[in-house]
């Protein structure tokens, strides 16, 4: 595994490495391909964050099924969360009735998920599910019953790498790294 990385003002530690994210969608491939065998769902990512996870994820999707993308900011380039939340790029393709599923990087606050799924919601699909690659449980300001699909749940720290940002750098990484300095 690589050495630690320095983004501006931050130094990141090796945190996850890629063959256990490989692993871990694996399973989450097998389960989406039992879950929806006789279902053609759509896939929304969430950009710029879901890119690298969803790309591998949709690899191992091996039923028939749609692909779309959203935009949704709220980060503004610090390591915390403003709150605000705007929609920069809106879903574009007709999902009433359809079986969705939100394919996100990262849920710390679940602030941007809830925006995104009360919006998916007036769309009428048939289904709403949820496929994250990293879960923050002690972060989480909102309960959710359609997190369904987890890669790994973390403890509440900043991380980068594997389409995560920090200040716009450091998303094309295999791994994930964590902020240095912060407890085990």
């Amino acid at each position: 595994m690589h050495n630690k990385m320095t983004i501006d003002d931050k130094t990141f530690e090796p945190f996850i490495e890629h063959n256990m994210i490989e692993k871990r969608i694996r399973l989450i491939g097998i389960q989406l391909n039992l879950e929806y065998e006789d279902k053609v769902p759509v896939f929304i990512g969430v950009l710029n964050g879901a890119l690298m996870f969803m790309a591998d994820l949709l690899k191992e999707v091996k039923i028939g099924c749609e692909v779309a993308f959203v935009k949704v900011a709220s980060y503004h380039g610090g390591t915390k969360s403003t709150g605000n939340i705007i929609e920069e790029l809106a879903l574009n393709i007709d999902i009433k009735g359809r079986d969705v599923i939100i394919v996100e990087d990262i849920i710390d606050t679940g602030s941007t998920l809830k925006f995104l799924i009360d919006k998916i919601k007036e769309k009428e699909p048939a289904s709403i599910k949820v496929a994250t690659l990293l879960l923050k449980p002690d972060a989480l300001q909102h309960q959710f019953k359609e997190i369904e699909f987890v890669g790994f749940e973390i403890a509440n720290d900043f991380v980068v790498g594997y389409g995560m940002d920090y200040k716009g750098l450091g998303r094309n990484t295999c791994d994930i790294y964590r902020l240095s300095g912060q407890k085990p």
